[in-house]
Order: structure tokens, then sequence, then C-alpha cells
């Protein structure tokens, strides 16, 4: 049977009979691949920590008639402890693995993959706040797949900004006159901080304060939930 090699963020885990497991990861080739890990849950394993949520691996596996199975798992990020050690982290990171697989059911995608692993070493470092780390990778990564939200003029109309008023199902802020009913209206600081996470600039996002993060949550969790037409269950995981 063909071998072949791959790098992935484990995206999450399932028992399989006594010992196996079954392991969902996100490839930079392949995409969503799940693969059968024999023995991981004997304590005698060599590289069942290896293959835990969050941790970036290279992995060989031989082709199967319906499952592949791994045959060697080296650590290439090791993620997976700090990130499941603080409960805020361990939602947010649950959040972008789950959206992460939900993305890149329609084939392969580098970027995403890219992103992925980068928003996991950022959550693990400790140094940005989890829902910052969360809300940005959710914003960048529906950018990825095609559906970047605009926060500067009307997406329906291209008037210029600045703008306060958000439309999720229109892809971003819009003027009055665009605006349908019910859509929130957010603080000016607030669509700021929409567009520090979507550029990726931290040291404008860790100014904000906890009414900006909060509005901004808001509109990146229904943007993202919106786009992928179905709820994310990660987002039902309680506060500590």
């Amino acid at each position: 049977m063909p071998l072949y090699r791959e790098q992935g963020v484990v995206l999450r885990t399932q028992k399989l009979g006594e010992a196996d497991r079954i392991v969902t990861l996100l490839t930079s080739k392949r995409g969503v691949l799940r693969a059968v890990a024999k023995g991981v849950r004997r304590t005698s394993s060599k590289f069942g920590a290896r293959l835990e949520p969050f941790m970036v691996a290279d992995i060989q596996c031989y082709e199967g008639r319906t499952l592949d199975t791994i045959t060697q798992a080296v650590t290439l990020g090791s993620y997976g402890p700090a990130i499941t050690a603080d409960y805020d982290s361990y939602r947010a990171g649950s959040v972008m693995v789950e959206t992460a697989e939900r993305l890149a059911e329609g084939g392969p995608s580098p970027e995403l993959f890219t992103l992925l692993v980068g928003a996991l070493r950022t959550l693990a470092g400790g140094k940005i706040p989890a829902e910052l780390v969360r809300d940005g990778y959710l914003l960048r990564a529906m950018a990825a797949a095609g559906w970047t939200p605009g926060f500067d003029d009307c997406v329906r109309c291209g008037a210029p900004g600045p703008h306060t008023a958000v439309a999720v199902q229109l892809g971003g802020v819009v003027c009055e006159q665009c605006r349908p009913a019910g859509s929130p209206r957010l603080d000016p600081a607030s669509v700021d901080l929409l567009r520090a996470l979507l550029a990726g600039d931290w040291t404008q996002a860790l100014e904000s304060g906890e009414r900006e993060r909060g509005q901004a949550a808001g509109i990146a969790a229904a943007y993202t939930q919106w786009h992928l037409e179905r709820g994310l269950r990660s987002f039902s995981v309680p506060r500590a």
C-alpha cells in the first residue's frame, strides 16, 4: 500500500476499539484527513501525545481502503498542553479547529492550514487574550475562504465610511440608506477593532476595551456562522 508524508494540525480525536483512535487532521496538501492511529491509547505508545488536539505534526501514513493508518508522527508544534491547560484558551482553540474543519470540507487549502498553525501558536504563547486570537482567526479564515468582511466603505453601495452599522448577511458595514432593519450599530472603536483583527494588527487590538471586544466577538461569531450556514458547537461551551 502506498506510503505518504503530510504535515497536519490535529483537530479532534475519537476512540476506536480498545487502544486505537481515529485522528482528524487539517493537512497542508490533502485538506481534512481522517486516519487511524493504532495503539495510541496505550501508555507504551511512542507517539500518542503527538496526536492530541491542537498539536502540529509531520506524519507518515499508508493508504487503506476506508481509512488511512498513521505509522509515524513527529511533533512540529507542541501547542496542545498550553492550550488545554487554560480554559479560555481551550474554548477559543475549540472554536478555531471546528471552524477550520468546516471550511476545509471543500478541499485542500494551504492558506487555511498556515493560518490555523499561526493562530494556535499565538494562542499557546499566552501573550494575546484568547478571545482576540479567536476572533482574529475567524475573520481571517473567512477571508481566506473567499468571504472577506468589509469594515470601511458600505459593502452594498460603496458609500465612503466610516460606518457603524453592520449587516453580516451583506458582508460588513453599511450606510444608513442600505442598513437592513434590525442590523446592530457598534461603537466606532469596535469597528476599528474588527478592522485591526482582520489585518492581524495586535498592537491596535490590544488597546481595545472590554465593550469593544464584546461587540467585535459578537460580529465575528455571527459572520462566521452565517457563512457556514449552521452554528458551531464549540460556541456553546460554557464560560469558566
